[in-house]
């Protein structure tokens, strides 16, 4: 069996996962369309949205912030969420290369 280590792919490769990684569970893809939605919010409103506990919602918020596709601002006791429209650009970037290289191909051996 063949061991991957991370310093077998490029930088790229890597912060790339990161952002697909964030968006592999359901909760952050429909907590991501809310932000989209709402333009912003705090936790508690993304909790009224979604089945789940508020712990849970701020854990997969915070794997959205770490990942760079959202971002948070302090008001008062609370914070406020918003898409980072920098890691969606990153997100845009990559899936218009991958489509880019599609169409050049004419891949008919599969």
């Amino acid at each position: 069996m063949r061991v991957s280590r991370k310093s077998s792919y490029t930088d790229a490769q890597q912060k790339m996962a990161v952002l697909l990684k964030a968006l592999g569970h359901p909760a952050r893809v429909a907590i991501m369309e809310h932000l989209l939605k709402v333009n912003a919010c705090i936790c508690n409103d993304i909790v009224d949205e979604l089945p789940l506990a508020q712990p849970t919602v701020s854990q997969h918020l915070k794997e959205l912030k770490n990942a760079g596709l959202i971002k948070g601002s302090i008001e008062g006791n609370t914070i406020c969420y918003c898409i980072n429209e920098k890691g969606i650009e990153k997100l845009n970037h990559y899936f218009s290369i991958f489509s880019s290289q599609l169409i050049k191909q004419e891949n008919d051996y599969c």
